[in-house]
């Protein structure tokens, strides 16, 4: 009788070719898929390929973004945008998308994700393909180029952390207010550089922009990969995203067996409160109420944990109506061309502008510390995923993580508030 196994061991044992895998057993995977973008890609890579005199295993199967030096603020950005664009036209890259959107919201937007895949990308926010039943994880620029020239990278098959979530979350209470609730618990390295897999009632009822979210972060928590088991949200989502239904077919059998071996850690979504990290750690998490004495002078909605479409709906709920407080002031960078062109259809662009937002570029932007960072001294309340001292500005730059909810309530009050407050 065969082992029962793990969503993460099913979905690497695809890739491996074989029906079952141990953990702890290292086994070679076929790729189904690598992005890279402007800062981990051409520039890094086409030096290393000219020099071995390869060429990229199966063009179709590469993405590349232009999110992270665009648009380009300096000479160096510009030269570096210059490469990866010239790079591929000589590679002839059939999978492109300039500046557009971050990368890990544009891919499975774009129809790049599927359940059952295995996947690699060029950034440490690369589980967020977890999120669709995928096994997806980041990798260095050295691996990048072993995936380009064989299609295939070697894994340690990972042991799988569960993080049961029962109940419902409150209304101004999300998904990065869980993640960073399980950062603050486990901390950094909380995930072993094994596989975390997100499941229960709470996470069943996130959609799939929230699901992104906990997996996204599952960096932060030191996990390789943050998995999601694929259900009937996910499909209703891929549909709308033009994926076809033949590589539909099977995805709901992306699930962990009954009886497969994990460890297993239980949280009540219905007992949270928004939660804010302080600087500067992720890890450095407190309850919302811990840090009402903090007045911010830069609110920032941006990132791909915190400025997708419904991260905007959810500022924009806080704070129709009203005016950001004196002293604040409020960036938003929709994560997306895509979503912001849905969110100015629908008014919601406009709620963000008639409170005060000023509206940036579709771009990793001031969370990769590219481009629009923060000046000296200043105190932010930010979506992003990190608030390393020094990645978003000068080292004097005081950065807290929170929710879109939390950072709107927070531009709203001129202290860092609880969205629950506005919203009763």
């Amino acid at each position: 009788m065969n082992t029962p196994q793990t969503l993460a061991q099913k979905l690497i044992a695809r890739a491996a070719g074989r029906s079952h895998v141990q953990v702890g057993e290292v086994v070679t995977c076929a790729v189904d898929l690598a992005m890279f973008h402007d800062s981990s890609g051409p520039r890094r890579l086409r030096p290393m390929l000219e020099e071995l005199g390869a060429e990229i295993w199966d063009r179709r199967k590469v993405v590349l973004v232009l999110d992270h030096y665009v648009p380009a603020q300096d000479s160096d950005a510009q030269q570096i945008v210059q490469i990866t664009r010239d790079t591929a036209r000589q590679w002839r890259l059939p999978n492109v998308i300039d500046s557009e959107g971050i990368c890990h919201v544009v891919l499975p937007e774009r129809g790049h994700l599927a359940p059952g895949m295995f996947c690699v990308g060029g950034d440490s926010h690369s589980p967020t393909g977890g999120a669709f039943g995928t096994y997806m994880f980041g990798i260095g620029a050295t691996e990048m180029l072993g995936v380009c020239v064989t299609g295939q990278i070697w894994v340690q098959v990972p042991r799988t952390l569960c993080m049961h979530w029962s109940g419902r979350l409150s209304p101004g209470v999300s998904a990065k207010d869980m993640m960073l609730h399980m950062i603050g618990r486990f901390g950094m390295n909380g995930g072993q550089y094994q596989a975390v897999e997100f499941a229960g009632e709470a996470v069943a009822a996130l959609s799939m922009p929230e699901r992104m979210t906990l997996s996204n972060m599952s960096a932060e928590m030191g996990a390789q990969a943050g998995l999601i088991a694929a259900d009937e949200t996910t499909v209703a989502h891929l549909r709308q995203c033009g994926v076809s239904e033949d590589r539909l077919h099977d995805a709901l059998q992306w699930r962990g067996d009954a009886g497969a071996e994990q460890e297993r850690f239980d949280f009540d979504a219905s007992e949270l409160s928004p939660q804010v990290a302080a600087p500067h750690s992720p890890a450095n998490v407190h309850a919302v109420g811990e840090l009402a004495d903090v007045k911010p002078t830069i609110a920032y909605i941006g990132a791909c944990t915190g400025a997708k479409l419904e991260d905007l709906r959810a500022a924009a709920t806080v704070l129709r109506g009203h005016q950001v407080a004196a002293g604040v002031q409020l960036l938003v960078a929709p994560a997306s061309a895509r979503e912001q062109a849905q969110a100015e259809r629908e008014g919601t662009m406009q709620v963000l502008r008639d409170a005060g937002a000023s509206v940036l570029g579709n771009s990793c932007g001031a969370c990769a510390g590219y481009g629009a960072t923060f000046g000296e001294g200043a105190t932010v309340i930010s979506s992003t995923a990190r608030n390393f001292r020094g990645r978003m500005g000068p080292a004097s730059v005081q950065v807290y993580l929170a929710s879109p909810w939390t950072v709107a309530a927070s531009a709203l009050r001129g202290r860092i508030a609880d969205p629950r407050e506005v919203l009763a």
